[in-house]
């Protein structure tokens, strides 16, 4: 019976970490599959992680549903990424896939099911896209910005992607052996540094339309100006990058 892994990068978000998980756990996936959930805690502060613990336990509820690990100090999204997808390729099985799944719930759980369901359609690699739909809440700017992004890396991956930097992403267990040697961003930059890396093992990206809802830097998002900045330094980098050698037994 194949395993949807669900990696969930997390860093002092008590207010939603809770609710996340309880989506996670109720969302509905296509007959025949179950699911694991990895979060990986990025060094939150002391309330921060006991708050995971506290919500690992209330949806475990004495099934092996929910590991936690952490890390000894910051590093950011990138690196609790990595350490997730480390983790999975260890103990995935062959048709396993991996979702990421941001713990602040600007995603929504539920989309999981449309993913995997392209997954299941053939797709190795399926993001999603907050601009197949009509969302009123994205901003002027934001999709400027995002719209750049995406155009760019287009360009030096080949990918036709609407939302190249959408936090919601699902890669078939081959998909994540492939790549996983070829990152190494700690931060933000993870999101093109997977597409390139993708790209580079001539892996296509499928998209499918997801929800989205944006927060506020006042309400605790973490992404800032800077971070485009870098994620086009990451863009233009990764084109030049050859593919890290795959591990022995990665398929």
């Amino acid at each position: 019976m194949p395993l949807l892994h669900t990696v969930v990068p997390h860093f002092n978000e008590a207010a939603t970490l809770r609710a996340c998980l309880q989506r996670i756990a109720n969302a509905e996936l296509p007959p025949g599959w179950t699911r694991r959930v990895v979060v990986v805690d990025d060094c939150s502060s002391s309330a921060g992680w006991a708050e995971a613990e506290a919500a690992a336990k209330s949806i475990c509820d004495g099934a092996d549903l929910v590991r936690l690990l952490r890390h000894d100090r910051n590093r950011g999204k990138g690196a609790a990424v990595r350490t997730g997808l480390a983790f999975i390729v260890e103990r995935g099985g062959v048709g396993d896939a991996v979702v990421l799944q941001d713990a602040d719930l600007e995603y929504d759980p539920a989309d999981h099911l449309r993913l995997l369901e392209a997954h299941e359609a053939g797709a190795a690699a399926v993001f999603g896209s907050r601009w197949r739909r009509p969302n009123p809440a994205l901003h002027a700017l934001q999709r400027l910005g995002n719209f750049l992004l995406t155009r760019l890396s287009n360009r030096m991956t080949g990918q036709r992607l609407t939302d190249m930097e959408c936090g919601l992403k699902l890669l078939g267990i081959s998909a994540v052996q492939s790549i996983l040697p070829d990152l190494d961003e700690e931060g933000f930059g993870i999101e093109p540094q997977i597409a390139a890396a993708l790209s580079r093992h001539g892996i296509a990206i499928a998209e499918v339309p997801v929800s989205y809802q944006p927060r506020s830097v006042a309400e605790g998002k973490k992404i800032r100006f800077r971070d485009g900045i870098h994620a086009l330094r990451v863009i233009a980098r990764e084109r030049r990058r050859p593919p890290a050698p795959s591990p022995r037994g990665a398929r």
